[in-house]
């Protein structure tokens, strides 16, 4: 029963939905920033894509102009509010962000390498990881919640001040078992419908399924302001969302699971540009 109802869930994305192409477009944010959205697939996912495209290559015309200017982008109202905490001092150490790193121009480039290999933490962390790390032993700060409204605001600010520059993500060396098991549960089939992530997003991309376009499922463009909700969404709590809709268990945000996913979907973007907060469906 199992098999057969994700014989049928394959084809409703697969033959009931229309086909329409990614948009041949160009973002400048702000008329300056040039962000690229497709370029060569990264070597360690050559033989399963050409081409990676952000996905914002898939959105309406509107959607995709609301991005590209700061003053339409309902998303970097809350960097605004991140802006403000960086500035103020917390915990019992009396400090803040700027206390340790001046201005927040000068994280340009971090969110870009991230998740990676902490020596610190002996694991991959991600850059909330990261934040938390600093709050918590540096400012003496209680952590921020995973992907709620400080921590996500905050890695929005992080991503604005990072936009144009190419996602690096490492994937060898410490890293790497963190990867391979990225990778093994982004092409695992989980839930009732016996759905993986490569079903909808390496297999399918392109295709329309529930009135919206499936895109690549690249993460360049996180934390994301979508429309559907009318806030910043992480990429813990997409991924969450994604495995509820295939109706299995859920990984928490912040679990390892979901840092290993997020480590190998980064790294499916290598050489796209960091585009966050972008804005999707």
């Amino acid at each position: 029963m199992r098999i057969l109802t994700g014989a049928i869930a394959a084809a409703l994305i697969t033959t009931t939905g229309a086909f329409a192409d990614p948009v041949d477009d160009n973002l400048v944010i702000n008329g300056e920033t040039e962000i690229v959205t497709r370029t060569a697939a990264p070597a360690h996912v050559s033989d399963a894509l050409d081409e990676v495209m952000s996905g914002w290559l898939f959105r309406k015309d509107g959607t995709r102009a609301m991005q590209a200017d700061d003053f339409d982008n309902p998303g970097m109202i809350f960097v605004e509010q991140a802006m403000d905490t960086w500035e103020t001092a917390e915990g019992s150490e009396g400090k803040s962000c700027s206390s340790c790193h001046n201005d927040m121009d000068s994280m340009a480039g971090v969110k870009a390498t991230y998740p990676k290999y902490s020596e610190a933490a002996g694991k991959v962390v991600t850059l909330q990881m990261q934040m938390n790390d600093c709050r918590t032993e540096r400012m003496g700060a209680e952590a921020w919640k995973y992907d709620k409204s400080d921590a996500i605001n905050m890695e929005a600010a992080l991503s604005s001040v990072s936009r144009g520059m190419p996602v690096n993500v490492a994937i060898d060396g410490p890293a790497q078992s963190t990867w391979e098991k990225g990778k093994e549960l982004y092409y695992t089939r989980t839930g009732q419908l016996e759905l993986s992530c490569a079903n909808c997003h390496e297999d399918s991309y392109g295709m329309m399924i529930r009135a919206d376009h499936l895109s690549q499922g690249q993460i360049n463009g996180f934390p994301v302001y979508r429309l559907k909700n009318t806030k910043l969404n992480g990429v813990h709590s997409r991924f969450k969302g994604c495995v509820r809709d295939t109706r299995a268990e859920t990984y928490a945000p912040g679990s390892d699971e979901f840092v290993a996913l997020e480590l190998y979907v980064a790294s499916r973007g290598n050489g796209l540009s960091v585009e966050g907060p972008s804005i999707r469906n």
